[in-house]
């Protein structure tokens, strides 16, 4: 129970690698508020953690929205008398060459990307200070770290996270605020399955070829990467910030 009587509000809960750390959280002992735009998504999970014995509710929120933001942290605290942790999971996923890219699509990548998380810091800040121990996770990626084939926008957004996170860990060290992040490789969600649908690349080839550039010869689990977040969001990571966790089977050493 190492989350026990922790408060966590988590973005893009609704499926995949959101969805994993509420289910890993829950069963730590946590107290959850989900958001999330996809409510059928939000639903099912809200389902799962509250079979696990959890407190938890979902919220509909588009983070890239300051409304939104404003609204989830509010009910948040509304429903869990306070925040203690805080993970920045939602992503928007838009790949693509520059010259196939809009600036519709770049408001969009770097809206929920970059702009989401600062705000979801921003207006869960006041209760995350009086924390008495305050923790953001930011959802990374390898795309932060190393350059890939067709996907401009959302690597150039990774790395801006990537770099958010060191600035935050800088700005609220002094409030005892822990601020790290995790860098998944190729981990299969069904966001796996959007890129697929995206690019036309051969889906078991492409599969394949993921699991062959890990060390480990496959894919990650979404509840590869919980894992990493449960332990960055505890207490027995009391003096780590900054800090990025790479979760990708050893694909970039």
């Amino acid at each position: 129970m190492r989350l026990q009587s922790k408060r966590a509000l988590i973005t893009g809960g609704a499926s995949g690698i959101g969805r994993a750390i509420c289910e890993v959280f829950a069963k730590e002992g946590a107290s959850i508020v989900i958001g999330d735009m996809d409510t059928v998504g939000g639903q099912e999970t809200v389902e799962l953690v509250k079979a696990l014995g959890a407190q938890v509710s979902f919220i509909r929120t588009d983070v890239s929205k300051e409304s939104d933001v404003q609204n989830l942290v509010s009910e948040t605290v509304s429903e869990l008398g306070g925040i203690d942790i805080l993970v920045n999971n939602a992503a928007a996923f838009v790949f693509g060459k520059v010259e196939d890219v809009s600036r519709s699509d770049w408001e969009k990548v770097l809206g929920v990307n970059v702009i989401g998380p600062a705000q979801m810091v921003r207006y869960a800040l006041p209760y995350l200070k009086l924390s008495q121990a305050g923790a953001i996770v930011n959802m990374a990626s390898t795309a932060s770290l190393m350059a890939e084939p067709t996907m401009v926008p959302y690597g150039s957004s990774k790395g801006a996270l990537f770099q958010l996170t060191k600035c935050l860990a800088m700005d609220l060290a002094p409030d005892g605020i822990r601020v790290n992040s995790i860098c998944p490789g190729a981990i299969y969600t069904a966001a796996t399955e959007k890129h697929l649908a995206f690019t036309g690349f051969d889906r078991d080839k492409f599969l394949a070829q993921c699991a062959d550039e890990s060390l480990m010869k496959r894919m990650g689990e979404p509840e590869e990467v919980a894992f990493a977040a449960l332990f960055l969001a505890s207490d027995e990571a009391s003096f780590i910030t900054g800090a990025h966790l790479v979760v990708d089977g050893g694909a970039i050493v």
